[in-house]
């Protein structure tokens, strides 16, 4: 085992920066590493927790193992209400994409759910937002467009009555 070796609070600024453009190179482990250093030095960083639940979420759908707990203890961390409605709308939204991605059996009605939960957070977002912040409505109106270029329904309900023995 290794011991993992603490960044110094002052190359906080620049590590934060790297992670985003480790984002920009598509390479969310690289992003994500450098989330957890800083977050080892200042657990309560706000950019850092957005950046590493980016990172997390960046990887949905890519054959990564990437789990539901992990992303939800980010996101509990964040702490403005504001981002974390957006955020859980954006976690809702990747969902939602990796699914359509995938295109396994079910996974329209599955992309389905995802987008209309992800619109239900950018709802609660824009309800409190800050002035001039139209976000989480251009999410909403993409979720939208998503769900209509791609003709997506809510899942059939099943008439499944069991049978009588």
């Amino acid at each position: 085992m290794y011991e993992l070796k603490p960044l110094s609070p002052e190359g906080i600024p620049q590590a934060l920066e790297k992670a985003m453009r480790y984002r920009l190179l598509n390479e969310p482990g690289e992003a994500e590493s450098i989330c957890l250093d800083v977050l080892r030095i200042d657990p309560e960083n706000q950019q850092a927790l957005v950046l590493l639940l980016l990172a997390i979420t960046d990887r949905f759908g890519k054959g990564y193992a990437v789990g539901a707990s992990q992303v939800q203890e980010v996101l509990a961390r964040i702490k403005d209400p504001y981002e974390r409605a957006y955020y859980a709308g954006i976690i809702s939204e990747r969902r939602a994409k990796a699914q359509l991605n995938q295109g396994f059996p079910g996974a329209k009605f599955d992309a389905y759910e995802w987008l209309r939960e992800a619109m239900t957070w950018y709802e609660k977002a824009e309800a409190v937002r800050p002035p001039g912040n139209d976000d989480a409505i251009l999410r909403w109106n993409a979720c939208a467009r998503i769900i209509m270029r791609n003709n997506l329904v809510p899942r059939p309900k099943e008439d499944f009555e069991p049978a009588l023995e």
